[in-house]
């Protein structure tokens, strides 16, 4: 019998534990870890935080349905992970052993990164739906009195859709409240350009965004170092293309939401061998560690190098399809593994998102993600929106049934698919 670890029960963890227990013989333990005892679908968290859904929408309990499914299920924080002795330490002193450890956290959120940043500074946050729940509470507040919104990213941000889709949806919502006309509205991006997206950019992207953006009286600026938050105030060092000063901005802000850097969370960046120096995983081919052959990893914890080079830090994203597609490699690997073969399944890296805009969105296909690509598409259109609104049911439907299918492969890819045949 293999005693088989998921650390982290997000959209990569949860899918996970369900492709695995339909890939293994029942003999094999599985057990899921979680910081929570909730799931929560993060592509959500931007309509959460303008009040369009609510936590309860977007988030169910974990443990029963893990159990329908025969899967073991511990809420806690893993504290310390001996890769050694295949064990995780967790927060409550207890020990989990394991011979297959799969580790799909997520991020550390690093406001700490940016002095007065977050939701314990001045700035809020939607990568979790308790972030997206204050930042709402916050707008409701704002509403009454509305002023200047600050919206973007930080430096080492590595996922910058969420930053657009915020934008958007807030700029929908403010028209629908009718006053949009008392909100100046500033975009602040560590990318080098608007739509660069920490891909290099993805067909007309960039003028397509930037389009957006001019149409919708939303102002940016590029090449953006946020060095400090204050109440009400953000500082930002504007650089050139050399990546020397441009700029600097004081920006008064009665409302903001950045995204803020990413890194690995402490337990697993803490381990000697299995991490590059910002905490994310090291993969080989077959998603597993060179160090430690019997740990894998899958979606934004693991390492990736940047696409090329910018003036300010940036990170390259890892969409839902892409993460999808490692957690199968990682499961047949591990099937093969107790099957004494030599795993041979790698992942496919391409990079595949539906982005909300709150009365349209915006698709895009980059097959690979780094150039030069075999398709480079991207598309605006209301169809994006209803795609989205109907892929989240999905989605939750489908991790509440326990469904080991291909989730993002068979809706997204689909439906992409229909509209570039029209």
């Amino acid at each position: 019998m293999a005693r088989i670890v998921i650390l982290g029960a997000g959209t990569g963890g949860m899918p996970c534990a369900y492709e695995m227990r339909e890939a293994l013989d029942k003999e094999h333990n599985i057990t899921v870890i979680n910081a929570s005892d909730t799931f929560q679908f993060v592509p959500s968290n931007p309509w959460v935080a303008v009040g369009w859904r609510t936590p309860d929408q977007t988030t169910f309990p974990i443990r029963p349905y893990l159990a329908k499914k025969g899967i073991d299920f511990i809420a806690g924080l893993a504290a310390e992970i001996d890769a050694k002795a295949n064990t995780i330490r967790m927060e409550n002193g207890d020990t989990v052993h394991y011979d297959y450890l799969v580790i799909t956290t997520g991020p550390k959120l690093a406001f700490e990164e940016v002095e007065g940043s977050g939701p314990q500074g001045h700035t809020y946050s939607i990568c979790t739906v308790d972030h997206a729940q204050r930042a709402w509470d916050g707008y409701q507040k704002f509403v009454e009195n509305p002023g200047h919104i600050v919206v973007g990213a930080m430096p080492f941000a590595s996922c910058f859709g969420p930053a657009y889709e915020f934008a958007f949806i807030l700029d929908t919502d403010l028209r629908k409240r009718k006053i949009r006309d008392k909100v100046p509205m500033t975009f602040v991006t560590s990318e080098p350009y608007i739509g660069h997206l920490g891909l290099g950019g993805v067909g007309d992207s960039r003028g397509m965004l930037e389009s957006e953006l001019r149409s919708r009286h939303i102002e940016w600026i590029t090449n953006a170092k946020v060095t400090r938050v204050e109440e009400g105030k953000m500082f930002v060092d504007e650089l050139d293309e050399n990546g020397e000063l441009k700029k600097q901005h004081e920006l008064a802000f009665d409302y903001s939401m950045m995204l803020p850097s990413f890194k690995g969370v402490d337990a697993v960046a803490n381990v000697e061998g299995l991490c590059n120096p910002r905490g994310f995983v090291i993969i080989d081919e077959h998603q597993r560690n060179p160090t430690y052959p019997n740990i894998y990893s899958a979606g934004v914890c693991v390492a990736i190098p940047p696409v090329e080079a910018t003036p300010v830090p940036t990170g390259a994203p890892k969409t839902g399809y892409m993460i999808e597609t490692m957690v199968t490699a990682i499961v047949e690997n591990i099937k093969a593994e107790l099957a004494s073969q030599e795993p041979t399944q790698t992942a496919t890296w391409n990079a595949i998102c539906l982005a909300d805009m709150g009365d349209t969105g915006a698709a895009f296909v980059a097959l690979p993600q780094i150039p030069p690509r075999n398709v480079n598409w991207f598309k605006k259109g209301k169809w994006v929106h209803l795609a989205k609104i109907a892929f989240e049911k999905y989605f939750i439907r489908k991790m509440k049934k326990g469904s080991a299918e291909p989730i993002y492969e068979k809706y997204v890819l689909k439906a992409l698919r229909i509209e570039r045949l029209k």
